[in-house]
């Protein structure tokens, strides 16, 4: 088992020499900050009283910036300066963000997509950053001093690229990271620590734009995450797209009973992807509230005033809201499924589910989670606080602010496994998926060619055999490696995640210790299609996958073998005699051709013949080399 953090023996600091650290959850649709004080987790309150601070940023032309609730409240008349949702597109390029339907001016640039405003063209990891800050100004005004760092929250299944965008829209906003977290492990620290709960939980954690779920193991005071899963595309803004598309559609007629329609397929295209960005706003920003509503309501009403002089007006009831978020429901228990299968586990091993995010208010939501667990969900925490308390207790132990008795332990996992390219385009899995973090895996390999001084190093990410079938995350070359004979050089790769769940990855030729290394950054990240994907196909398409492999091995196999034929023929040709030659000439030939084909048993026959018909050389060349070797050398010299 890996260690995140254990706290050292001691007292507790006396209240001047403690460390200010916060936890932040940064989240889609509002963020906000805690700390420990007076040895108790709570939210710190902006100047009006206010916990929740809405992620929305409006950009002025005169340079100005608006934060918080005072963006917000523009969003529908500037939509294309009003940024909302930002943490959708962390670590996203160009196309990942076009789907999502949101009204902004994308443009492609290198590392990940940028939005085009009155300012310029900015990347989400700016946007953040201001939020960032907002947040970091309310801490160190409340606890009056400025801070050591902050443990900041993280969905599950956020990726290398999503990850490092979050750290650097950190330091961006001056804000030392102490530790990147998961949202369910942090929800999960709140509620162990309060209520000293021991046994396995599940975290649903659903917030405004990613959806994730882990299975945690608490014993003692241990953490332990024993998978995870989710959908970084599916959140609380979903559910306000699928009531927005329904009321538009009824402009057309095409939905005048509301209690009667089909849910729309879900996506973010329809009536609604076709409006304006300003009435797109409108109309999303009428749904929201709509839903909102419907939490404690029986039916409520969307009414927007659309910039062609329609007027939309709707009322949803509860019924047909619940009929509408169907799919969307049904697609977070596919999720919880996954995880619990992963873990080994059966509904009836979890003792109790941690319910987080603001989107589990939804009492649709709260049933259905029951349903599938057979438990009434847990809900004493604040979902929209719950995170932000947990990531708060960390960070106490992490700036050294250990309470006497607090001692605790965190184990969290990858979510999908890392390796590299090895000869023939295969991927040899270094690190497995779910693996705890940190973790550090090491493997050697070797070179190709004799005399090869250098190996390119080609790191992926996925559940797949072959690298065509996997995600791309870095490459880097290892040179200065000695001439050698192919097989002789030992090169030893070792992959490291940090409790982050960040990865570098190391090369280092043993004998003269050249080192080559890379801390993997990819352009953009996993999108959910793309997870989802790798790791259904790593089942469905295990057979082929297997073939592939054995072929792909095979193929390797015979151009080694006919280039080993190659160079001894250059070198000690003359040990065969014509008829022998000819014979080795044509499975030789033969052996060159198969390299490209696609019937392994075609190959493995090819180079069975060859090595059949080179049997006989080989041990000629063999003698020959110890005749030369012992040439001239008296018998005492060889003793």
């Amino acid at each position: 088992m890996a260690l995140l953090q254990i706290s050292e023996p001691g007292e507790s600091p006396a209240p001047h020499q403690r460390k200010l650290a916060v936890g932040i959850d940064l989240g889609t649709t509002n963020s906000l900050v805690a700390a420990v004080r007076s040895s108790t987790a709570e939210v710190l309150r902006d100047e009006e009283g206010a916990v929740l601070l809405p992620s929305a940023v409006r950009y002025f032309a005169d340079g100005g910036v608006a934060i918080g609730r005072e963006a917000l409240a523009q969003q529908a008349a500037d939509p294309l300066n009003t940024i909302v949702s930002v943490k959708r597109f962390m670590g996203r390029s160009l196309d990942e963000a076009r789907a999502s339907g949101a009204p902004y001016e994308f443009v492609d640039a290198p590392g990940m997509v940028r939005l085009r405003t009155v300012q310029g063209e900015l990347s989400p990891v700016e946007v953040s950053a201001q939020v960032l800050a907002k947040l970091r100004q309310r801490a160190e005004d409340v606890l009056g001093d400025d801070l050591v760092g902050a443990v900041i929250t993280v969905p599950a299944y956020f990726d290398d690229a999503q990850r490092q965008a979050t750290r650097d829209a950190a330091r961006l906003a001056g804000l030392n990271v102490l530790r990147l977290l998961n949202e369910p492990t942090a929800a999960a620290i709140a509620y162990g620590l309060d209520q000293a709960a021991e046994g396995t939980y599940a975290v649903y954690d659903l917030g405004g734009g990613t959806f994730d779920v882990s299975i945690l193991r608490l014993t003692k005071g241990v953490f332990e995450v024993v998978s995870t899963g989710g959908d970084t595309e599916l959140g609380g803004d979903d559910f306000d797209w699928a009531i927005g598309e329904f009321a538009v559609a009824s402009l057309s007629g095409e939905a005048a009973d509301a209690e009667a329609a089909d849910a729309p397929a879900p996506g973010r295209a329809g009536a609604l992807g076709a409006l304006a960005p300003s009435d797109r706003r409108a109309v999303l920003v009428a749904a929201r509230a709509a839903r909102e509503a419907l939490s404690d309501a029986g039916s409520a009403s969307l009414q927007v005033s659309l910039q062609d002089g329609r007027e939309l007006n709707v009322t949803v009831t509860r019924g047909a809201f619940e009929t509408l978020a169907e799919p969307l429901v049904r697609r977070t228990l596919d999720r919880a499924r996954a995880a619990l299968r992963d873990a080994g586990l059966k509904v009836a091993d979890v003792k109790g589910v941690v319910m987080v995010g603001g989107a589990t208010r939804m009492p649709v939501i709260r049933r259905a989670v029951a349903e599938f667990f057979g438990t009434e969900p847990l809900v004493d925490l604040n979902p929209d606080e719950v995170v932000a308390l947990g990531a708060a207790l960390q960070a106490n132990l992490l700036a050294g602010n250990r309470m006497p008795g607090e001692d605790w332990l965190l184990l969290d996992v990858t979510p999908l496994s890392l390796g590299l390219e090895t000869m023939g385009g295969l991927v040899e899995r270094i690190i497995p998926r779910n693996s705890t973090i940190p973790v550090a895996r090491a493997q050697e390999f070797t070179t190709f060619k004799d005399g090869q001084g250098a190996m390119s190093v080609h790191v992926v990410q996925g559940e797949r055999d072959l690298v065509s079938d996997c995600r791309s995350l870095a490459r880097f070359e290892l040179r200065g490696i000695p001439p050698m004979v192919a097989g002789a050089a030992r090169i030893r790769v070792t992959f490291q995640v940090d409790a982050d769940g960040l990865l570098s990855v190391t090369a280092r030729e043993q004998s003269t210790g050249v080192e080559a290394s890379v801390s993997v950054k990819p352009s953009y990240g996993l999108s959910d299609d793309e997870i989802t994907r790798m790791l259904s196909d790593s089942v469905a398409q295990a057979d082929s996958d297997a073939r592939a492999r054995m072929l792909r091995e095979q193929q390797v196999e015979a151009r080694q073998l006919v280039e080993s034929v190659q160079a001894a023929l250059a070198a000690d040709g003359d040990l065969l005699d014509e008829t022998e030659r000819a014979l080795v000439d044509e499975r030789l030939a033969a052996a060159a051709a198969a390299q490209h084909a696609d019937d392994v048993d075609v190959v493995r026959a090819a180079v069975q013949a060859l090595s059949d018909a080179t049997e006989d050389f080989a041990a000629r060349r063999m003698d020959r080399g110890i005749r030369a070797a012992l040439a001239g050398r008296k018998l005492d010299e060889i003793a």
